[in-house]
C-alpha cells in the first residue's frame, strides 16, 4: 500500500510540475507572508488537475529524500550563495515593484544548501520556509518541496529558470498557467547576508 501512495503522490507531483513552469513562491500557504497567494501556476500538489489520480485526502504525502548537490553542476551554483530577491519585471521588461500582489510572495532571502535542503525567509528575517530542492541537470527548471515541522510534504513547485550564475538567479512566475503571455521575472542576487536564526 506504501507504494502505490509513493507513485501517486509523484504522479500528481508530475503534473504540477508539468503544467506550472513557474511556482517559485517562497510562501507556504498559512506561513508568516502568507497573505500574498500563490500564483495559479504554482498550486501545492493536492491541487492537482481532476483528470490525475490523487492520494486519499487523508493518506499523508510522502517527503522525497534531500538530493545532495554535485560539483560543476547547475545546482552547484545555486547553492554557491545567499540569494536575495532584488527586483521583479513584467513581460514586457517594465520593473515591478516588490510590494507588488504578483510578486511580493516570492521575496525573500534564499538559502539553498550543498545538502539538498533549503531555508526561506522574509526580508524582516522571519522565518518563511524550508524543506528540499533540486535543479534540473540542464539548469532549466528549480523544484522545492517544503515540509511542515513534522517532516510532511507542505507543498512542490517547480519554477523555469531564467538566469543562472553566480551573481544571479532569477525565474519566471505565471499569474495563470493556461496564460503564458503574462508573467513576471523574480530576480535575485547574491549577497551575504547571514542566514538568520529561525
Amino acid at each position: 500500500m506504501s507504494i502505490k501512495l509513493v507513485s501517486v503522490t509523484f504522479a500528481a507531483a508530475a503534473v504540477v510540475a508539468t503544467s506550472a513552469c513557474a511556482a517559485g513562491s517562497y510562501a507556504a500557504p498559512g506561513s508568516p507572508s502568507g497573505s500574498a497567494k500563490p500564483s495559479a501556476s504554482a498550486k501545492p500538489s493536492h491541487a492537482a488537475p481532476s483528470s490525475a489520480k490523487a492520494a486519499p485526502s487523508s493518506a499523508k504525502a510522502v517527503a522525497p529524500k534531500a538530493v545532495p548537490v554535485k560539483a560543476g553542476t547547475p545546482s552547484a551554483v545555486l547553492a554557491s550563495t545567499a540569494w536575495e530577491t532584488t527586483s521583479a519585471k513584467d513581460a514586457k521588461g517594465a520593473k515591478v515593484a516588490l510590494t507588488d500582489k504578483n510578486v511580493k510572495n516570492y521575496v525573500g532571502w534564499a538559502y539553498f544548501k550543498k545538502d539538498g535542503t533549503f531555508t526561506l525567509y522574509n526580508l524582516d528575517d522571519s522565518a518563511k520556509g524550508k524543506g528540499l530542492w533540486t535543479v534540473s541537470a540542464d539548469g532549466k527548471t528549480r523544484d522545492i518541496t517544503a515540509l511542515n515541522a513534522d517532516g510532511g510534504v507542505q507543498y512542490k513547485r517547480t519554477v523555469e529558470i531564467v538566469t543562472l550564475t553566480e551573481k544571479e538567479f532569477t525565474y519566471r512566475v505565471y499569474p495563470e498557467a493556461s496564460n503564458k503571455a503574462v508573467y513576471y521575472d523574480i530576480v535575485h542576487t547574491a549577497t551575504k547576508h547571514a542566514e538568520p536564526r529561525a
